[in-house]
Parts: structure tokens; sequence; C-alpha cells
């Protein structure tokens, strides 16, 4: 053997040596996952003496598979107090009026406002909604939901319940998948129930993570005015981790309840699919580069796969090196994902969505991860934004890098 093949096949030895090291650490982290899913918050806190009066703010912009039963849920929660929805659109001729006056009409006994204003106070047309909604709201308890959000009838009780314990300025939701649709909406909630929730869970569960997500954001109006109100959200792309930031700074923390609301997936084709969480992956690396960098340990199959691969090229002793320990490390990677996802279901009371995909769920959610590193443009609609520091700022208009970001919103 020459010297530069010998060096290349150390080179290869080496390099498989370090991905099943990877693999190995990142499925035990996948393990432990498996396992705080399982364990998360089983204790109820103690509801409030008196449940206080709560207006809920929901932003719209036009209708979208599922919306109405999403609302509906909303509209049916078993709550011993007030509770006003305020519903925000900014265009008069937007379809979803439609859908709130229906609304209206089945639930006459229910407090819903509409508020239709065209007002733009930032960047993000989602908050600017919320200014514009959130000047209706007639309660001291807010709760601000996405609209790709439905919840079961005990909702709001534990979400109040959760804000009434000592220390807490803020609640947030726990999600999981809602897939409505064919093969690529199951696949995106494949993704939210085995990838996303188990990671929030384990950076909660060690103290690592602080997340505040737009499933749910509850807080008191005290509260909302000491931080400035949404005003000073206006230009950001990760409006609700902002939110949380700010509420924390008050002196309290956020508090993540042991509840996970049901977040629509409705993604038609895998172009889809792709932006929509490239998307999201740009956002989590806008506020957290370093942790979102770090992550890669949550993806042990495609480094078990790649270490196999170099192994088998290399010999040393007359034997495939990485035969055994890379499959096997392939086959643990997929079991602890397996896992992850059935604690999951049980925890949370999930159905089960598509398991088998999780070997290709894995290798797309690491092809994803890699993608966030190579571009900062979001587009929300028809504009295109740069993002630096999880600001938003106007792209040029005639911008057409080939990772522009598509979505139907921010967050």
């Amino acid at each position: 053997m020459s010297r530069s093949m010998a060096w290349l096949a150390s080179l290869s030895f080496w390099l498989s040596v370090l991905c099943l090291v990877v693999a190995g650490i990142g499925s035990l982290y996948l393990a432990l996952s498996a396992v705080l899913v399982w364990r998360f918050r089983r204790d109820e806190p103690p509801a409030p003496a008196v449940f206080p009066a709560v207006s809920i703010l929901k932003p719209l912009h036009l209708d979208e598979p599922g919306l109405f039963d999403n609302l509906r849920s909303f509209c049916e929660q078993d709550y011993p107090a007030a509770v006003q929805i305020v519903l925000g659109v900014q265009d008069a001729a937007d379809p979803v009026i439609a859908i709130v006056r229906e609304l209206q009409r089945r639930f006459p006994e229910r407090r819903l406002d509409l508020v239709v204003s065209d007002r733009q106070h930032g960047r993000n047309r989602k908050v600017s909604n919320l200014i514009n909604i959130g000047e209706a709201a007639v309660h001291e308890v807010l709760v601000l939901s996405d609209s790709d959000i439905a919840v079961e009838p005990d909702y709001l009780r534990r979400v109040v319940s959760e804000l009434s314990q000592p220390g807490v300025k803020g609640v947030t939701c726990l999600y999981h998948g809602l897939p409505i649709g064919g093969f690529w909406a199951r696949l995106s909630a494949l993704a939210v129930d085995t990838h996303f929730l188990p990671n929030v869970v384990t950076g909660v569960s060690l103290g690592m993570a602080n997340p505040c997500m737009g499933s749910t954001v509850a807080f008191t109006r005290p509260s909302l005015e000491a931080i400035g109100g949404f005003r000073p959200l206006a230009d950001s792309l990760a409006d609700d981790y902002e939110l949380g930031e700010r509420l924390r700074q008050l002196g309290g923390r956020v508090a993540v309840p042991g509840l996970a609301v049901g977040h629509v997936s409705s993604e038609h084709t895998a172009n889809e699919l792709w932006h929509h969480e490239l998307r999201w992956q740009r956002t989590i690396r806008s506020v957290d580069p370093a942790g979102h960098a770090g992550s890669f340990l949550t993806h042990p199959l495609p480094f078990a796969l790649f270490g196999w691969f170099l192994g088998t090229q290399t010999a040393f002793g007359g034997a495939d090196v990485a035969v055994w320990p890379g499959g096997a490390l392939c086959l643990l990677a997929i079991c602890c994902r397996m896992a992850i996802g059935c604690a999951g279901a049980r925890r949370f009371n999930l159905r089960h969505h598509q398991i088998l995909l999780v070997p290709f769920r894995d290798l797309l959610s690491f092809g994803l991860f890699v993608a966030s590193f190579f571009g900062k443009t979001v587009r929300w609609k028809s504009d295109a934004f740069l993002v630096s520091g999880g600001t938003l700022t106007q792209a040029g208009a005639d911008r057409s890098d080939a990772d522009v970001v598509s979505s139907s919103s921010l967050l």
C-alpha cells in the first residue's frame, strides 16, 4: 500500500470512529429524552381560589386547513369565569372573516370580538395584528395562541392554574403534531412528535432551555404593560421567544405545564414541507446559534450511517472494522427515536404518526439542520426579509435567492 493510500485509510478509520462515537452519544441522548418525556410534569398545580376572566388573542390571516375546528376548540372551553376571544384580521376582504361570523352564530353565548385593522406597526405582521387586537382585550389575563393550534376543553383551566403559581410571569405550552392531509403532513407531524417536542422537554427538564412558543403565551395585563406591550416586538422574527425573554426579565419564569396542545400540520408537497421546516430551523438558529449548532448530537442516525460507510472502506487486521458497531448503532438510533415517539404518545395521549417512517424522517431532519446554516433569508407572503440577530430587515425587491423560505406565518 502506498503512503498516500495508507494515510487515506487512516483518516477514514479515525473519521469512522469519531462518527460512531457521536452516534453513540446521540443515541444515549435520545434514550434519556424518551425517559424525560415519559415522566414530564405529571403533577398538576393547584387551581386558584377564584379563576380570573380571560381574553384570548387570535391573530388570523386567510383560511387554512382545520382553522374552523381549531377556533371552535377555544370556544368550547370548560372554564368557570368570563372568556373573551378577540380575533383580528388586517384586510376587510379576508375570507377568514366568514369563519369568524359562523363561529359567532354557533356560539352566541361566547364573546367573540372581530377586529379588522390594516395598521402596520413594524415588519412582523403578526405582531402588528396583535397590537391592533390587543386594544380590544378587556380582561386582566391575556392568552395569545396561533391560528394552527387546537386544544382540549380543560386547556384554559390548566394554563390559568399554572399562571397563578408563585413566581410565574408567563405560561407556554408544548405542542404535538396534528396532521391534516396526506403523506407530507404526517411526516411533518412526526417531526414535531419525535424531534421538536422531546428536545423541548429535555431542555426544560435539565434546565438548559427557556422556551416560549406561539402555541400559547399567557400572562397578565400588568406584565404586558411592564415590558412595553407588543410594540417592542414589531421587528422580531421570533416574537414569541422574545416575549418570553421580556417576561422573564420582570423577575419571574415562563412555566411549561404538563400538557401538549395540537399543532396542525397541513403540508401538501415536499417543497412546502422543506421550506416550512427550514424557516423553523433558521428561526431557532437566529435566537440561539450556539444551542442550534450543538444540536447535531440529536441526529445520531446520520452519523452512525456515515461511520458505518467509512468503516467498511477501512481494512484493519483484514476485517471491516465498523460493520458490526456501525450497523448496531444505526439500529440503536432508530429504536431510541421510536421509543421517544411511543413515550410521547403514551404521556400526552397522542396518536402514532407513521412511526415506521422514523429513519427517513431522521435523515430529512438532518438535511434541514445542515441547510439551516446556509442563508439568512425568510419569506413572509410576498415579502423577503433578512434575519440578523433575530430581527427582520427588508430584503431587496429583486432578491431571488434559491434558499428563500416561504411560509404563511413566521411562527
